[in-house]
């Protein structure tokens, strides 16, 4: 017994340790943008943490407290700005000219893709935006009286109304994927962007980021609604970068919608919100949830908006 529990010690106080330095590293991430990969963890920090103090406190024994403090206290610190931040105005439930905007990984693996067409058929959205979009999920749609800006690539937006006008920012090669284009609402026209970005460890997400921050200035931002799978927790410097870039109002705060699936089996414990949608100062912000598991690696994320009435 005395050996199982030598064991496990050490088992923990290695994972502690680990924990407590990535999450001390992430909080570099401003001097060290390369030490910003770390910061998307965060959470995965706090419980390993909070787990090192409970072994702690019951087996008499274990990893020294202060470092399990300090993952849990870092790892806080690293979020806790995400749950401050200004997620602009909001707009009560009965609000008038209310637009619903779906921002969905359909994954490119998914074996049920017409689980998803049925569900964002139901749904009734206004605004469909999809990564990782397939032919055979195009198709369902269109059969269903769906249109389509982008149907030729692997990001898409759906709408029950065919676009008013696609005045494309110039196609750069590697670049950015993003389709956009201008849509009639009830409450004037709105201008439609999405985008995929790779993940942290690539070498090519700042000129991603770049070049998306070049597109939306392109645009007209007042009411302009983009959404996408960032590969990129809130709580991380990308994303902080965005925020004070794009000249939008990111309106998801901490809604985790990856991991959905782990070895395509569902994983109902979500930890990284890594899909975001951002609107202009023209929209306030209704309501923000987490859709079902539809088959993907991702969750869905819903984001209801209503205009801003005029001064």
């Amino acid at each position: 017994m005395r050996r199982f529990v030598g064991g496990v010690n050490a088992v923990f106080t290695g994972l502690v340790a680990a924990a407590a330095l990535a999450a001390g590293g992430g909080l570099l991430a401003g001097q060290v943008p390369a030490l910003d990969v770390l910061t998307h963890l965060a959470p995965v920090y706090g419980v390993i943490g909070v787990v090192g103090l409970a072994w702690t406190a019951l087996a008499g024994r274990g990893p020294v407290a202060a470092v399990a403090l300090l993952a849990v206290v870092a790892s806080v610190a690293l979020i806790l700005p995400e749950l401050r931040r200004d997620t602009g105005p909001a707009a009560p439930p009965d609000a008038p000219g209310q637009v619903k905007v779906i921002q969905v990984n359909a994954l490119r693996t998914n074996a049920d893709v017409d689980r998803v067409a049925r569900w964002l058929i139901a749904q009734q959205p206004d605004f469909v935006m999809v990564a990782e979009a397939r032919a055979d999920l195009r198709d369902a749609l269109r059969r269903a009286g769906w249109k389509t800006a982008g149907a030729g690539g692997t990001q898409m937006i759906f709408t029950r109304e065919r676009y008013l006008t696609m005045n494309r920012p110039p196609r750069r090669a590697g670049a950015l994927t993003f389709v956009n284009a201008t849509y009639a609402t009830t409450s004037g026209p709105a201008e439609a962007l999405t985008t995929h970005v790779g993940w942290p460890t690539r070498r090519t997400v700042g000129a991603e980021l770049s070049r998306l921050e070049e597109v939306v200035g392109q645009l007209p931002r007042e009411r302009m609604i983009l959404a996408g799978d960032f590969n990129a927790a809130g709580w991380s410097r990308e994303m902080h970068r965005l925020d004070r870039s794009l000249g939008l109002v990111r309106r998801d705060r901490a809604v985790a919608t990856w991991p959905a699936e782990v070895l395509g089996v569902r994983w109902p414990l979500p930890f990284a919100p890594i899909d975001h949608v951002y609107a202009g100062p023209g929209w306030a912000t209704v309501k923000v949830e987490r859709g079902p598991w539809l088959g993907s690696d991702h969750y869905p994320l819903i984001v209801t908006l209503a205009p801003v009435p005029e001064r």
